[in-house]
């Protein structure tokens, strides 16, 4: 066997069209990179540009990284160019070309990579097909999850045991066997592909089928949030894993901190704040409300007793900077005037937001980055799931970890153009003055969000459980990349 501390593995990354997706992997490969590994990423143009800067920080340090863009699609799809990735699709149509480019790309993606022979694969979950790849190259291959143990767990019991049958309406409550906490959920709740034959169900069970053919899988989440569902999911699945996350933080920690790179202006908002106060309110990169339904968040925010900072993602622009038509009369005027909250239209600064002693709370879709972004910070949570695993996500926190309340949505939607049912702006008053208050259960939510901190940094650390698993994960793939038959 040639020796595996000198040899250098040759990694290549392949990371989903989705910045969910796409950042934590590009994280991942960032991690590889600075322990030595020759990284080549594989991608498009307009979806490097989401992570160019960190790329030429990284090659700034010295390591071996780059990234090889296909060009995506996008005049046979019949959509503008630079709309390559699904936070840019402002309507179902448009989501769905963008699903229909990515698969057009395979046959390149593979020959790229045929040709690049590398060591290994470390693919997106919605990549199965580079199972079959890393097989005909005769090299391992690892398949990414950006997710949790839970999300895993759950669905795979619902599938088992299909307690979801056996109720008489979508409201109606049933408890999900065999898992090491008691689960309950509502039919509501649950993915389509879980209720019906989809085509998302059969992309899912190709994945499946994939992690079972897979060297392993990499997870990002910290053991230590889930050490329950982690040895749950290790039993039933019978595959190897690593759980390698934070990634956000633990790639690049400096970012957390508010003193580098500048203040931005939301951050120098929070400085006139009082500690503890400010409601954080933001539904990530994708999800989009329709007016209704942020209407009705804007009656709830200017009726509270506590500042905000709400981060608003529409579907169309508004150019010419006019009102609104979802915003009451005078709304904005009336918030600035009196110091109380700060709208943001697109991009913010969300780790920075987070880790600012001012915020007291963060209302959330419960998308997995965001959540690790908000634990690692110690910040507690209003829950407000969506779509995708997210109501599973829910259920690890504020059953399993305790670090927040739910604002009571209960409605699955199949896509990220949110538009009914409206979770009414009582409802979200009630759960914000649940969680920013003086009780005994909203300190004891805090408490618990800053002992969740406490042990996502320690898992970064050098000894740390998701340090060691980085490590070790890069020697299992040297050690088979560079193993020798005798």
């Amino acid at each position: 066997m040639a020796s595996v501390g000198a040899a250098k593995l040759h990694a290549l990354f392949l990371p989903y069209f989705a910045p969910s997706h796409m950042i934590p992997l590009v994280n991942v490969a960032r991690l590889f990179a600075a322990q030595g590994v020759k990284v080549t990423i594989l991608t498009t143009k307009y979806n490097a540009v989401l992570f160019q800067s960190s790329i030429a920080h990284a090659t700034g340090l010295g390591h071996d990284i780059s990234v090889h863009n296909l060009k995506f699609p996008s005049a046979e799809l019949g959509i503008p160019e630079g709309i390559e990735n699904f936070s840019a699709a402002t309507t179902t149509e448009i989501l769905w070309k963008v699903y229909m480019g990515v698969m057009h790309l395979q046959p390149a993606m593979e020959e790229f990579i045929e040709e690049l022979s590398p060591h290994c694969i470390i693919s997106d979950m919605f990549y199965p097909w580079t199972v079959d790849l890393a097989e005909k190259l005769k090299i391992p291959r690892i398949l990414f999850y950006p997710n949790n143990f839970i999300s895993h767990c759950l669905p795979h019991n619902l599938r088992e045991y299909e307690p979801h049958k056996s109720v008489k309406s979508d409201s109606e409550r049933f408890l999900i066997p065999g898992l090491p906490d008691r689960i309950e959920m509502k039919r509501s709740q649950l993915e389509d592909h879980m209720k019906t034959e989809t085509p998302l169900a059969e992309v899912l069970r190709k994945v499946r089928a994939s992690a079972l053919r897979s060297f392993g899988s990499a997870f990002d989440t910290v053991y230590e949030f889930e050490p329950q569902y982690a040895d749950y999911f290790g039993k039933v699945k019978g595959t190897k894993y690593w759980t390698i996350g934070p990634l956000f933080y633990f790639s690049n920690k400096e970012k957390t901190d508010n003193s580098a790179d500048g203040k931005d202006g939301c951050l120098n908002w929070l400085d006139t704040q009082a500690p503890n106060r400010v409601l954080y309110v933001s539904f990530g990169s994708i999800a989009k409300f329709g007016d209704a339904q942020l209407h009705e968040i804007a009656i709830a925010l200017e009726a509270l007793n506590q500042p905000f900072i709400w981060v608003v993602r529409k579907r169309e622009s508004n150019p010419d900077g006019q009102q609104e038509s979802w915003l009451p009369d005078g709304f904005e005027e009336r918030i600035t005037k009196g110091n109380k909250g700060l709208i943001i239209r697109g991009w913010a600064p969300q780790l920075k937001i987070l880790n600012h002693p001012a915020i007291g709370g963060f209302m959330t879709h419960c998308g997995w980055n965001s959540t690790m972004e908000a634990m690692t910070a110690g910040v507690p949570l209003i829950s407000w799931p969506l779509f995708a695993e997210q109501f599973y996500n829910e259920k690890l926190l504020l059953e399993v970890l305790k670090v927040g309340v739910s604002v009571g949505a209960d409605h699955y939607h199949a896509s990220p153009i949110i538009e009914d049912p409206l979770v009414e702006s009582k409802q979200i008053q009630a759960a914000i003055n649940r969680l920013i208050s003086s009780s005994e259960e909203s300190q004891e939510i805090r408490d618990r969000a800053k002992e969740m901190a406490a042990l996502a940094k320690r898992a970064v650390e050098e000894g740390g459980s998701s340090y060691q698993n980085l490590l070790d994960l890069i020697d299992a793939l040297k050690s088979c990349a560079f193993s020798v038959n005798s």
